[in-house]
């Protein structure tokens, strides 16, 4: 299935005929108002398109802290070498003076439900009528023995953008020839599925490159198999040899522990010592503000109606994007993307009129393994005995020409352009 620009454009239908909220209670006021929390593909583009086609009757207000935006997804360019930083990293200002959404620079650390208000960090307090929440991860720092939030900069993450993706290219260009990294995979489910075999493939290219080819990468996996795996491994032997290994834990018995000092790592059969870097990548939950107002369980990720991207905790709160229990779709940010764009149809349904439609979803994950060698996998889906389930899935196959992976990155950097596009402009 090939990636179109209706796909993206229109990213996904919506809706249901009938919601379970009647119109908000706005008799006292100009307009119904919609917070959006969190900025990345799920809460910029839902505050994008509430606003844009809300024919004006909305008041749209976006609540991110950060005054830009670093792209996880294509991170793993920018360590490879293929990106600049600068080319990853995205502002608001256009957003918003675009389409009249109020910009709130600031964090937000509660959400009080009986009120409907979110609360910043300076106390001030935000009425909403509708609550889009797109939070995305917090990691789990005790997932891994030995690790913890201080020792991220010693064996870094790099799950969250800025000083620790930066971090991750400055301890790869660190790596001596015959060095070795270790990377411990995350447990499903977590942010970007392909992300962490992706980043391997880019610190094989850089050590490949820059003539370090007895340097060595060992995938230290809690998982029996991984996403794309069949057309990943095959590639790595052609394009790499033996310089990547990957261990699923019949192998390596688990993850004993960790030292942050010594770059060591122990494992139930073999320890790993002086590593040239560790890069830990822990189990994963949805952010705290989400699990602090009671929509998703002690260390999970939230509950959503799959027709409409509504809490089943709240019917007045969306979550999008990685924070959610998404069914067969992955945390991704064309998920995010489509997602949002279902809650909009929604919100505008529910509090401008709108016409709403099936909800219907669509992702495709791509995952560069060398120069113009790229890979993916995607499909679409829709609401079906209350989750979202895939309805037509695709994948890359081992052993397709090199023109076919040409035209597979091209598509790759021609999505991010239009994402990108989608998000801020």
């Amino acid at each position: 299935m090939k990636l179109t620009r209706r796909d993206l454009a229109a990213g996904s239908g919506a809706l249901l005929a009938a919601s379970t909220l009647a119109a908000p209670a706005v008799l006292g006021q100009a307009k119904p108002r919609v917070v959006v929390v969190g900025g990345g593909p799920g809460g910029a583009t839902a505050a994008k398109y509430i606003a844009k086609e809300g024919n004006d009757a909305i008041t749209v207000t976006l609540v991110e802290e950060n005054e830009t935006y670093q792209t996880c997804f294509h991170s793993n360019l920018y360590i490879g070498g293929f990106k600049s930083y600068d080319e990853i990293v995205h502002r608001y200002d256009a957003l918003a003076s675009a389409y009249g959404i109020a910009l709130v620079r600031a964090r937000a650390t509660q959400i009080d439900r009986d009120k409907r208000e979110v609360v910043l960090a300076d106390g001030q307090r935000l009425a909403y009528d509708r609550l889009v929440l797109s939070p995305g991860i917090d990691l789990k720092y005790d997932s891994v023995p030995g690790w913890s939030k201080d020792a991220e900069e010693l064996m870094p993450h790099g799950w969250k953008p800025g000083r620790q993706t930066q971090l991750i290219k400055q301890k790869l260009d660190a790596v001596p020839d015959g060095g070795v990294i270790v990377m411990i995979a995350p447990p499903n489910p977590y942010r970007c599925p392909p992300g962490p075999y992706e980043r391997a493939s880019m610190f094989a290219h850089v050590l490949t490159q820059t003539g370090r080819k007895q340097a060595k990468i060992i995938i230290l996996d809690p998982k029996e198999s991984f996403s794309k795996q069949g057309v990943f491994q095959p590639d790595w032997e052609r394009r790499y040899g033996a310089m990547i290994e990957w261990l699923g834990p019949k192998v390596h018995d688990g993850i004993k522990s960790v030292d942050p000092r010594t770059g060591t790592v122990v494992t139930g059969f073999e320890s790993y010592e002086n590593c040239a870097f560790v890069n830990v990548i822990p189990a994963q939950m949805a952010g705290a503000i989400a699990r602090d107002a009671g929509l998703a369980p002690a260390g999970g990720y939230c509950a959503i109606d799959p027709a409409t991207m509504k809490s089943t905790a709240d019917a007045s709160i969306f979550v999008l994007g990685d924070a959610c229990n998404a069914g067969d779709m992955p945390k991704s940010a064309f998920s995010a993307n489509s997602q949002a764009k279902v809650a909009a149809m929604i919100v505008r349904g529910e509090l401008a009129n709108g016409r709403t439609f099936p909800a219907r979803y669509v992702n495709t994950c791509w995952s560069l393994v060398d120069t113009d060698d790229a890979i993916k996998v995607g499909g679409r889906y829709e609401p079906k005995e209350g989750r979202i389930a895939a309805t037509d899935t695709f994948i890359s196959q081992p052993g397709e020409s090199d023109e076919i992976r040409r035209q597979t990155q091209a598509e790759n950097l021609a999505w991010y352009a239009a994402i990108c596009a989608d998000m801020f402009t």
